[in-house]
């Protein structure tokens, strides 16, 4: 098969990934999934295996496989069935990523699956955003095991408003819900027009053949590595509970064409929400991955790519959270730590490739009250690359989102924006520079609950090769004349006219500095 009919193909299969997406933002209710994009969309074949993912985030593109791993044998699966769940502990994520997943059949057949991941405003937690600092899974909002939303065409009508009810803001969920569900509908439509003008038997020929290909490719950038152990350790700088550092340690041995990634001597899972499911790990893997190929230039993404990598983690551990563990910084903040972890060691094999720590937080604000929730994370610095400085004011590695516009969050909700500047001189120094992150003040208009979860407020990141590291993140609240230096993961209740400034961190510089 020639490679320039392979590239056709996967292009039409991401496009259709693509297009899911598209309808998706148009349809949704929420900034967050229309003016932040925090979604993901995705194509697997008939055996639950990867066919092409849209350009969406990675930590949801990521862990999908193992969704699908978890969730293709629980189901007698039929045409006009569509699967929700946002259960971290069969694949999923955290409670805000609502997945649902539709089957595609063709005289039948089953044929393809598609899926949709988005992240909820809220998922009716303890706190307002149901991203806070909690102990226990419940205290996160509802726990959504794998069930049937709509089945053999008919929306289980019953199960989504006693759903919905218990969410805040009800509206604005049950209609990103439906947003979701259009976006799937329109996946079928491409499908079955690829379907019917290129044949059922063609096209999984295609995806078989996409997949040896990536695999191929893949097996290329991993024998480039010498074949010896690489190790790396960082930290987490609490769990929001207990001021303590939680080491994440890899070993990634290089074998021929083969790769083990090891986290069997992290940190066991603690009180706080810090603790990652395996799939979000999985996730992480995936990303640094697939970075590394993308240096060899462009490669389809699909599930060949991940056969050469074994990943080993220990259940109930900081990278492999067993329930009931609280998990919503898991995904968000320990998932970036993971990378910086990755990066670290892979750093030993690949100078000339790898780029120092970026800022290494999604800095997490959720805001709201039984009525409304907002949620939004705020970007940072990237770190310098070699030959390049780092970006500025940017979302790196884990989260691919874009900023809420200043516009649209003070049309909707209680809150003033009254600065949102480039944090100056907060990347680290070095022969590239890391980029600077951000600052962004909030003013309250109403009494509202508020959560920050973020990191690298006690650990700087990283520099390389000599590269001086960038200046940590600061969450500072203002009432009145006092100054309060808030700690990375906080819960608080802030009253009408406080103000909430975070500076986050600039990213690590590269190379020393002539």
């Amino acid at each position: 098969m020639k490679a320039i009919e392979l590239e056709i193909f996967n292009h039409l299969f991401s496009a259709i990934a693509e297009e899911m997406g598209i309808v998706l933002r148009r349809s949704s209710f929420s900034p967050n999934i229309r003016e932040r994009c925090d979604f993901s969309c995705a194509i697997f074949d008939e055996k639950g295996e990867l066919v092409s993912q849209a350009s969406h985030i990675p930590v949801h593109l990521g862990a999908m496989p193992e969704t699908m791993k978890n969730i293709l044998p629980l189901f007698n699966w039929k045409s006009g069935d569509m699967i929700i769940t946002n259960d971290p502990f069969c694949g999923g994520t955290h409670l805000p990523d609502i997945t649902l997943i539709k089957p595609v059949f063709y005289k039948d057949n089953l044929s393809f699956f598609l899926i949709v991941r988005a992240h909820h405003a809220d998922i009716g937690g303890k706190y307002a955003g149901s991203m806070a600092v909690t102990t226990h899974i419940k205290e996160e909002g509802i726990l959504i095991e794998p069930t049937y939303l709509i089945k053999e065409g008919k929306l289980e009508e019953n199960f989504l408003k006693k759903l919905i009810v218990k969410l805040r803001n009800p509206f604005e969920r049950e209609g990103d819900l439906k947003a979701q569900i259009a976006s799937l509908v329109r996946g079928e439509v491409r499908l079955n027009e690829l379907i019917k003008k290129y044949g059922i038997f063609k096209l999984q020929e295609i995806v078989e053949e996409l997949k040896n290909y990536s695999q191929r490719a893949m097996e290329k950038i991993i024998e480039k590595a010498p074949p010896e152990e690489y190790s790396f350790t960082d930290y987490l700088d609490d769990d929001g509970l207990e001021e303590k550092d939680i080491p994440i340690k890899v070993k990634i041995i290089f074998k021929g064409k083969k790769v083990i990634v090891d986290f069997s001597e992290s940190a066991s899972q603690v009180k706080g929400c810090v603790n990652a499911p395996k799939a979000v790990t999985h996730s992480a893997v995936y990303y640094v991955f697939l970075s590394l190929l993308n240096t060899l230039g462009e490669y389809p993404i699909n599930q060949g790519c991940f056969r050469p990598i074994e990943i080993i983690t220990k259940p109930a551990t900081i990278v492999s959270a067993t329930y009931p563990s609280a998990v919503a910084a898991g995904n968000v903040e320990t998932s970036q730590r993971i990378v910086d972890v990755l990066l670290g060691a892979l750093s030993k094999a690949f100078p000339n490739l790898i780029p120092s720590a970026s800022c290494g937080t999604m800095n997490n604000i959720a805001i709201g009250n039984e009525r409304i929730a907002y949620y939004e994370t705020i970007g940072g610095g990237m770190g310098a690359r070699p030959g390049k400085d780092g970006l500025s004011g940017v979302h790196t590695h884990m989260t691919n989102t874009l900023n809420t516009p200043v516009e649209a969050l003070e049309h909707d909700y209680p809150v003033r924006i009254e600065n949102y500047a480039i944090r100056k001189k907060s990347g680290g120094e070095g022969k590239y520079r890391g980029g600077d992150g951000l600052i962004r003040e909030y003013i309250f208009l109403d009494d509202l609950s508020v959560t920050i979860l973020s990191e690298r407020r006690k650990h700087k990141p990283f520099g390389l090769f000599g590269g001086k590291p960038g200046k940590k993140g600061e969450n500072i609240l203002i009432r009145g004349k006092e100054k309060i230096y808030l700690p990375g993961k906080i819960n608080l209740f802030v009253k009408k006219r406080d103000k909430l400034i975070i500076k986050t961190p600039g990213g690590g510089g590269w190379g020393e500095r002539g």
